[in-house]
């Protein structure tokens, strides 16, 4: 049996993308979300749609971390830190928590092609400050298209991976890869994530101006890279 994977705020584009992906991978997940039916109707979707031989089901957000140590964070920024604070109780010591929040400065009414400053460098790191210093913070899956996600083809992009836990950045890694056309790589520490961060920005502006779903690929490394 696979460790379950939580994805709190699952009901969104991104969290549905992800749960579906890994579903049909074979991995256990855990949609959560404020609302626990909504959250048992998204992951009924998902399952009918990843087969009959998924395993998904849907929660409230505090009894999703209850349940799982690999949580996988898909909210709006101006939502992170007020969900984490509020689940932090619930994070069981030893959780790994990869976070995907991009500090768009749409969220505070300004321009999605923007990011915001953050004091602590980034989301991520944010996120760090938030939960339990015995959860490993990862930093992943920002640049990834969500409607693409939530699709039946191949991606044509990369994951860069940020953590300055190298086992958790690791598992990471190979939950990316398990997602058909994606190639993970190791991005560094956690202050890189700020970096990445940026780089949704840059890819929301492709997208508008093309009308687009454009995504990363990193070039000029050997093949051990991307394991």
């Amino acid at each position: 049996m696979t460790r379950p994977i939580a994805i709190l705020g699952g009901t969104g584009p991104a969290g549905t993308g992800l749960a579906l992906r890994w579903a049909r991978a074979g991995e256990t997940i855990i949609i959560g979300s404020r609302d626990s039916a909504r959250a048992q109707q998204t992951a009924a979707a998902i399952q009918q749609k990843a087969g009959p031989q998924s395993q998904v089901s849907g929660m409230e957000n505090s009894a999703a971390c209850a349940a799982a140590d690999i949580l996988m964070l898909t909210v709006p920024f101006e939502g992170q830190a007020t969900l984490l604070k509020q689940l932090k109780p619930s994070i069981t010591e030893g959780s790994i928590l990869i976070d995907a929040t991009v500090p768009l400065a749409a969220s505070l009414g300004g321009r999605a092609s923007r990011t915001l400053g953050i004091w602590q460098g980034s989301a991520a790191q944010q996120a760090a400050e938030l939960v339990p210093k015995e959860v490993s913070v990862v930093s992943a899956f920002h640049n990834v298209s969500a409607e693409l996600l939530n699709g039946d083809a191949p991606l044509d992009c990369d994951v860069i991976v940020c953590s300055d836990d190298p086992d958790a950045a690791q598992l990471t890694r190979e939950l990316a890869a398990k997602i058909p056309g994606v190639r993970a790589i190791d991005g560094g520490k956690l202050e890189n994530a700020r970096i990445v961060e940026q780089i949704t920005a840059l890819l929301i502006g492709f997208n508008i101006r093309h009308k687009g779903h454009a995504g990363i690929r990193i070039t000029g490394l050997p093949p051990q890279a991307y394991r």
